[in-house]
């Protein structure tokens, strides 16, 4: 028998949020924050990250909050390891947002790298930390505010590479490295479609393959990979 009332919408899953910090306080924080909105439940907490990645196996969240700097396990670490399960396992891997300190710290660039879906500044103001979460389940990157190009023209001094290194583009087709350009220098995809008298259709097309040909799952990681490689000077 159907007990649905008419004309009534079922409520929708609430989004899933573990919490990974070796600080009680900070968590005690989150913990209170995420469960004070409607639209969210807290998973699970781990306090570093190897717990953190048993955790994940067992019990996958829609998102998780990863400190950086932690004992044991550091969060860049234990995101490679929870990115590498999934896709071993051939599941949706969490989105992972990084939390650091620090607006220039080389452990964002490399938790990006590794699959994190943005960062976030441990300061940030709670409708931001909230707004971040709903942003990252709903397939989207989130940086803390700032420029990203700093950051990553930042941690790419400290790479010791001479100059561009432009074989890593020789799977893309023509158009393909005039899309991977212009996505890394930020641009939308209207204004790389006006630029290039393509549709954003089109331009979504060409960009997914880009992505898939290099072996990155985001824009934000696409920009990091610019960078790695000195293709933005």
């Amino acid at each position: 028998m159907n007990w649905k009332v008419p004309g009534v919408a079922e409520a929708a899953a609430p989004i899933t949020v573990a919490l990974v910090d070796d600080q009680p306080l900070f968590r005690a924080g989150i913990r209170m924050l995420v469960q004070s909105q409607a639209d969210m439940a807290l998973a699970w907490e781990a306090d570093d990250g190897g717990q953190a990645v048993a955790l994940a196996a067992q019990d996958r969240p829609d998102v998780m909050l990863m400190d950086l700097r932690m004992p044991v396990m550091d969060g860049v670490t234990a995101t490679r390891q929870i990115a590498e399960e999934a896709d071993a396992a051939g599941v949706d891997k969490p989105r992972i947002i990084a939390l650091t300190t620090f607006n220039r710290d080389q452990a964002v660039v490399e938790a990006v790298q590794a699959g994190a879906s943005g960062y976030l500044l441990k300061s940030a103001e709670p409708e931001f930390l909230l707004a971040a979460i709903r942003t990252v389940y709903s397939g989207y990157s989130v940086i803390a505010p700032g420029s990203v190009h700093e950051l990553f023209q930042h941690a790419a001094r400290t790479v010791p590479v001479a100059g561009p290194d432009l074989s890593v583009l020789e799977a893309l087709s023509p158009r393909e490295r005039d899309i991977f350009l212009l996505a890394a220098k930020g641009l939308g995809n209207g204004e790389m479609a006006e630029s290039l008298f393509v549709s954003e259709a089109t331009v979504k097309t060409h960009l997914r393959s880009v992505l898939t040909k290099l072996g990155v799952r985001t824009r934000l990681q696409l920009v990091a990979f610019a960078y790695e490689h000195r293709l933005l000077g």
